[in-house]
């Protein structure tokens, strides 16, 4: 009987029961003395562990992250000015909830990847849906999409999805068409989920670096209202990481 019922447990996708099961068969006097409820409660228990791990897993390789960033792994002793009061306020989710956006803007190196993939990684945890793209690569495969019919398809994708990180923006100009897929994105996403973007330029530049006067007002307006912003600045992390380095070398 025990095994028809690890069975149609397995069929049943209750795999967590089922092993939490097994575990209880296999040591018995650890169990013994707890009553039918306890050991019930410790097989639901299980099950719902290991689906939110499965959850997890499948959060974590839909976002296809650049960069493997957690919060905890954050540096504040560089001289950047990133606060670690900026970023707990940021590690709450609260900004995901009410579907408001990050914009984050320094120099080359500074940590923006960085910053916006342990963002992602935190919102996976909390169970949002992500899709980090290099902005170049996002207008890519939106220009592909075009030609072969799933344009419609990529943009309901994206809708869907509860945070977009975007990174490197405003590097390369924009063709009309861009700017068109640009502004669909958005509105699209507006007041319905947020939306993340690092750029190597200042916010107020990118309406410049939009390009059409009348399309930047309406991306941008989209885009930064009520927006959290990170200004970081500084000497390049990497290129600082590489002198110590170096001079570990030379120790």
């Amino acid at each position: 009987m025990i095994n028809q019922t690890l069975t149609r447990l397995r069929s049943l996708r209750l795999t967590g029961m089922a092993d939490a099961l097994n575990l209880q068969l296999d040591q018995p006097g650890t169990y013994d003395s707890l009553s039918f409820e306890e050991r019930l409660a410790l097989l639901a228990d299980q099950e719902d562990c290991e689906r939110n791990n499965k959850r997890l897993a499948r959060l974590l390789r839909g976002a296809r992250f650049k960069l493997a960033g957690r919060i905890e792994d954050i540096d504040y002793e560089h001289p950047r000015g990133l606060k670690a009061s900026q970023i707990a306020t940021l590690a709450s989710g609260d900004w995901l909830d009410k579907h408001r956006n990050v914009l984050i803007t320094g120099p080359c190196g500074s940590g923006k990847s960085y910053l916006g993939c342990a963002l992602g990684h935190m919102a996976c945890l909390k169970g949002y849906s992500v899709r980090y793209y290099r902005a170049s690569r996002l207008l890519e495969e939106l220009t592909v999409t075009h030609g072969d019919g799933s344009y419609s398809k990529l943009l309901k994708q994206l809708a869907r999805t509860d945070l977009l990180i975007l990174d490197d923006w405003g590097l390369e100009p924009l063709t009309q068409q861009q700017r068109n897929d640009l502004l669909e994105i958005m509105d699209d996403r507006h007041q319905h989920s947020s939306t993340l973007v690092t750029s190597q330029l200042p916010t107020r530049q990118w309406h410049g670096s939009i390009g059409d006067e009348t399309l930047a007002d309406a991306i941008l307006d989209r885009l930064m209202h009520n927006a959290h912003r990170l200004t970081l600045k500084g000497e390049s992390m990497r290129k600082k990481l590489g002198k110590l380095e170096a001079n570990e070398h030379l120790d």
